[in-house]
């Protein structure tokens, strides 16, 4: 069976608005004004670990049926801790609320009068954001057509009319690139893409991508992966462009504005340098189609994974659970929201990233049990010490080995751990092997 044209692109649609959240729109601009000149590099570091990795996680996660069914090559246990981290982490726990604040932090408060008080707008604001995200996943037969028909072409929309016009009319000049985009720009951007959180979600879409294939009449197991490539392909172009452009408008402002705190700022400012006042509306319209198609997406899958794994509450219960845990964690506001996510991402996303390589060179490792879980172990070890130590825990001299550490510095040293844990095991497995 052949899904057709129309059908496919839907599917697509939905699957961008799943990952387009609130990292997705404000990174690549701050990126782009960072790096300056350098923003070429930088931005194919970024679409390493905001567009390949989520594609190819989703791809892997399809495979497998599941992240709980991919992670139990490392472990029962291991499987059911992590998928249940991954899912608080990207969902009420982190994601969410991060994705429910950005657009009032970003596109309302803003423009809100002096001396009002920010915390009953943002109360109110986030009360009517999660009420249509409530609605939204009440009905969740209807989802696909709602997210891929109606509200992804608008957000697209909105974004593309934003684009051409700083085209047509922007004030550019490009500056050289701030420190950390000096020496590296590729790798800085690689870690850049850490925020998105989408490799992260894609462990997590991969399974909603495949049953709503099953839903659109596909059963055959290897028609199923088919077309969960092709819709990941194009998922993932159409995030790659929309990520070309965002970064492009903050390079080409790093010359006209100070360097911003964030990328929603940046954006402010060429959205009022191109209309004034009145473009508040057109960016809050944006950060909101963005920000709620993504939650809706995860409130409606992560729910239907709990209400499976833990099944006193079913799926509905649970969708209204998810939804009271973030109004009340989005309500501590964004600044709190950010510095809790990056030490949580710097510890969860290589482990992520080592679990999806894993899973797609699984034929290699029919005959060597134990590859998973030692990889996997030293990367989460080498993860956490390392979020720990940005995050100022004291790790006395523990703290102080790592720094001696290779790649330590710039955020990579679990490439290399990683590295020597799979040769380690690899050269010990054909001994084993040898000696039995």
């Amino acid at each position: 069976m052949q899904l057709s044209k129309s059908k496919m692109l839907l599917i697509s649609f939905m699957l961008f608005s799943l990952f387009f959240g609130a990292g997705n729109l404000i990174f690549p601009p701050f990126l782009g004004q960072n790096a300056g000149n350098q923003t070429f590099w930088a931005t194919i570091g970024f679409l390493v670990t905001g567009v390949v990795l989520p594609v190819l996680g989703v791809i892997v996660v399809a495979q497998f049926n599941g992240l709980d069914k991919l992670s139990e090559n490392v472990g029962k246990k291991f499987a059911v801790v992590f998928t249940v981290l991954i899912y608080l982490s990207i969902g009420p726990g982190l994601g969410i609320p991060r994705a429910a604040s950005v657009p009032f932090e970003m596109a309302v408060a803003p423009y809100l009068p002096s001396g009002t008080n920010f915390m009953i707008y943002r109360i109110g604001y986030s009360l009517i954001f999660f009420v249509i995200a409530l609605w939204l996943c009440l009905n969740p037969s209807k989802l696909v057509s709602r997210i891929g028909n109606v509200l992804t072409p608008c957000l697209l929309g909105l974004i593309c009319f934003l684009f051409v016009s700083f085209l047509l009319r922007g004030q550019t000049k490009v500056n050289p690139p701030q420190t950390a985009y000096m020496s590296s720009p590729f790798l800085q951007g690689f870690l850049d893409g850490y925020q998105t959180m989408d490799t992260i979600a894609a462990l997590n879409f991969g399974l909603v991508i495949s049953t709503t294939l099953g839903v659109f009449g596909l059963k055959d197991k290897k028609n199923i992966i088919k077309h969960t490539i092709l819709a990941g392909v194009l998922a993932g172009s159409i995030l790659a462009v929309v990520y070309i452009m965002l970064a492009y408008m903050g390079m080409s402002s790093s010359g006209i504005y100070p360097i911003q705190e964030n990328g929603a700022w940046t954006l402010r400012y060429i959205v009022f340098q191109l209309f004034g006042n009145e473009g508040a509306i057109l960016l809050a319209a944006i950060f909101t189609l963005a920000c709620l198609t993504t939650c809706v997406g995860l409130i409606n899958s992560i729910s239907q994974y709990f209400s499976i794994l833990f099944n006193k509450l079913n799926y509905r219960q649970w969708v209204f659970s998810i939804v009271t845990v973030s109004f009340i964690i989005c309500n501590l506001g964004l600044n709190v929201i950010l510095s809790i996510s990056i030490p949580v991402l710097n510890a969860i996303y290589p482990v992520s990233i080592v679990l999806i390589l894993l899973g797609l060179t699984h034929k290699f490792w029919d005959n060597n049990r134990f590859v998973y879980l030692v990889t996997i172990t030293v990367t989460s070890l080498v993860s956490v010490l390392y979020a720990m130590d940005s995050a100022k825990v004291p790790l006395g001299f523990i703290g102080q080995l790592l720094q001696k550490m290779p790649l330590y510095r710039m955020g990579f040293s679990w490439v290399f751990f990683s590295s020597v844990a799979m040769l380690f095991n690899i050269v010990l497995n054909k001994l084993l092997v040898k000696n039995n």
